[in-house]
């Protein structure tokens, strides 16, 4: 079923806003928008302007039938809160009817990381005899020295680095500005892929003059480097060494932070260079720190 043209234009107004406005991630705006979109067309001809609570709950309750994950509903219960919130601002509605809904307590689990030893056999698998390869080294070795997101790392530009002081500044959530340090083998490998695996990634297509605006690193035709096609390389490589894990870009970011609290770094540094907007979110890597110490202590010790 298609959507009317106002339900159209509410939902494009929609996504509009809650990327540039609201400044979400183009992977958490493509859910929302998502989200949305099924709701609308679920509403078929009533107007969400005229919706009131027990539609919206009526819609919940027809969405069971799909057995999502407490995740995924708690999510598209945030898209239709966000919608009418946008809504209400620009006074196409008097008020919220999804404001009272409330979302399934998410199951509680500790963030997977990798060990030192796992790390190491990843890193030491990419073969960096290639621009591409060496890029990937170094992308992998950043990730792994600074905890930031796979996302930070694809907007990298040039005029974010000062590696003469190990620092880079990157942008988080909600355009938060941070700056972490990166160890000198981070930046020995990110040095070597500027000064000469970069200009070989993408032979044949003209690069633009580096600027403070120019990205790091980029694609083979020149272009930025997506997050999708770091997964893709750490996907390749895990498959290569058969490793026994599923690996995301992001246990680098949980592994990075992980290592840190279990050799002893305090709490609130870690959460400065994670960007944490609260310590409560830093926390939980010292549950994980706990957790393999039990698991360490239960393997090694000859009467556990």
């Amino acid at each position: 079923m298609a959507l009317n043209a106002k339900s159209k234009q509410d939902l494009d107004d929609f996504k509009s806003y809650i990327l540039v406005e609201k400044n979400f991630s183009q992977h958490t705006a493509k859910a929302y928008y998502a989200d949305i979109l099924a709701y609308l067309i679920w509403l078929g001809e009533e107007q969400c302007e005229d919706v009131k609570f027990s539609k919206v709950r009526e819609y919940l309750h027809f969405i069971k039938i799909f057995d999502y994950k407490k995740t995924t509903v708690a999510r598209k219960i945030a898209s239709i809160r966000t919608f009418y919130k946008y809504l209400h601002r620009e006074k196409k509605v008097d008020n919220n009817p999804a404001e009272s809904l409330i979302s399934p307590k998410r199951p509680k689990s500790l963030p997977k990381f990798l060990t030192t030893d796992e790390i190491e056999q990843i890193l030491s698998n990419i073969n960096i005899d290639t621009p591409a390869g060496y890029r990937n080294r170094a992308i992998l070795e950043l990730l792994w020295a600074s905890g930031m997101r796979v996302s930070e790392l694809s907007g990298l530009n040039f005029g974010n680095l000062n590696l003469e002081n190990n620092e880079i500044t990157v942008f988080g959530k909600g355009s938060k500005e941070r700056i972490i340090l990166v160890t000198d083998r981070a930046k020995g490998y990110l040095q070597g892929y500027i000064d000469f695996a970069r200009p070989l990634v993408a032979k044949g297509f003209p690069l633009e003059p580096i600027t403070d605006t120019t990205p790091v690193f980029i694609n083979k035709t020149g272009y930025r480097l997506q997050t999708k096609m770091i997964r893709n390389v750490i996907n390749d490589i895990v498959d290569k060494i058969e490793l026994p894990k599923k690996v995301t870009p992001h246990m680098f970011r949980h592994s990075f932070a992980t290592h840190l609290i279990e050799n002893g770094a305090d709490l609130r540094v870690v959460q400065e260079l994670l960007g944490h907007a609260s310590i409560s979110n830093t926390q939980i890597y010292t549950h994980i720190s706990m957790q393999h110490m039990k698991e360490v202590y239960n393997e090694t010790h000859p009467r556990a």
